[in-house]
């Protein structure tokens, strides 16, 4: 079987070039090779036809099948859909912002967490996705816009905590200076609240941005809209993200989508600003974006700024997520596994 040497370090790659009875020193041509977005050996012109000739027979370069590509006509977003090997897809965005360009990432192809309000659960979780297939997103982007891409956000479909040993290969391949050089900080991975995995990324990625998908002030309404409440409840949650801070010395940003009638209202305000009270952390409201199969309604534009003027006169930092996409069904929340 053939290697799939896009999934591998600079460090694994040496190993690999010493099982084929080669030169240690090739692994880092390689790998830049990879990151300037090569995906054939010829192209590999420091590289001998020999050596080129062995790397056909002896492994492969991971490259996603663009299928289609819509763009936004409110603000440039472009969402790809993308073809794995094995024929399942995968959705990504790219968005163009002040501050730089940033991608949206897939982790899995679907997603077994369950929530109310995502179409990415939709049709359950088919598979993890590989460390490559990750960052050939960002690869194939980057080659179809002609553009650097500054930001990356792991926020496409999946839970990026339930295929962690992947995402953290992901994160050292892009961070590696010989790639991406994408900086620990301008990436950012969100979570739906897998304790365990929140103290094992603290240990792992101190410096990388952590995002919690909170979305409630209380058991009752999480429990509701997300199913991996009844596993880790919102004070669980919270403490675990308080030793986050403490470890890492880094902010939290809590994501909080607002539901019309649902944890909407002053009283959820108040009570999720008790809840944050002496944090170092950020809240992003996100006004619920329309799901087909879902009748959860967003927010109205009024209540989202009532409930975020609450929030700031608590004391918490608070920002209003612009709706990037919605006219191409690519802002949050409704990203989804494709046929």
């Amino acid at each position: 079987m053939k290697t799939n040497i896009k999934n591998m370090t600079v460090k694994e790659l040496e190993t690999f070039f010493g099982n084929i009875e080669e030169k240690k020193f090739r692994a880092k041509q390689l790998f830049q090779w990879l990151y300037r977005g090569a995906y054939s050996f010829d192209e590999m012109t420091d590289l001998s036809k020999e050596l080129r000739e062995k790397l056909e027979k002896e492994a492969f370069i991971e490259q996603l099948k663009i299928v289609k590509i819509q763009k936004s006509k409110k603000d440039g977003t472009r969402k790809y859909l993308f073809e794995l090997s094995d024929g399942n897809t995968i959705e990504s965005v790219f968005m163009k912002y002040k501050f730089g360009n940033s991608v949206c990432v897939s982790s899995q192809a679907g997603c077994r967490m369950g929530c109310s309000f995502c179409a990415s659960t939709i049709g359950g979780l088919n598979r993890n996705l590989t460390a490559a297939e990750m960052a050939d997103q960002i690869l194939s982007i980057e080659k179809d816009t002609g553009e650097k891409i500054g930001n990356i956000v792991v926020m496409g479909t999946g839970e990026p905590f339930d295929n962690y040993e992947n995402l953290s290969q992901f994160i050292r391949i892009i961070n590696s200076k010989e790639g991406l050089n994408l900086g620990m900080r301008s990436i950012t991975v969100s979570t739906c609240g897998l304790i365990p995995k929140i103290k094992e990324f603290a240990n792992d990625f101190p410096q990388v941005n952590l995002a919690l998908s909170l979305h409630a002030p209380n058991d009752k309404i999480r429990n509701m809209l997300m199913p991996i409440n009844n596993k880790y409840n919102v004070d669980e949650l919270l403490e675990v993200c308080r030793g986050y801070i403490n470890k890492t010395g880094r902010r939290v940003t809590f994501e909080y989508a607002l539901v019309k009638g649902i944890n909407d209202n002053i009283n959820h305000a108040e009570e999720l600003a008790l809840k944050l009270k002496g944090m170092i952390c950020h809240v992003n409201l996100i006004p619920l974006n329309n799901v087909l199969e879902s009748n959860l309604k967003g927010t109205e534009r009024d209540d989202v700024e009532k409930f975020k003027n609450v929030l700031e006169k608590k004391g918490i930092q608070v920002t209003v997520r612009r709706e990037m996409g919605s006219d191409i069904d690519a802002a949050c929340g409704q990203l989804r596994l494709r046929n």
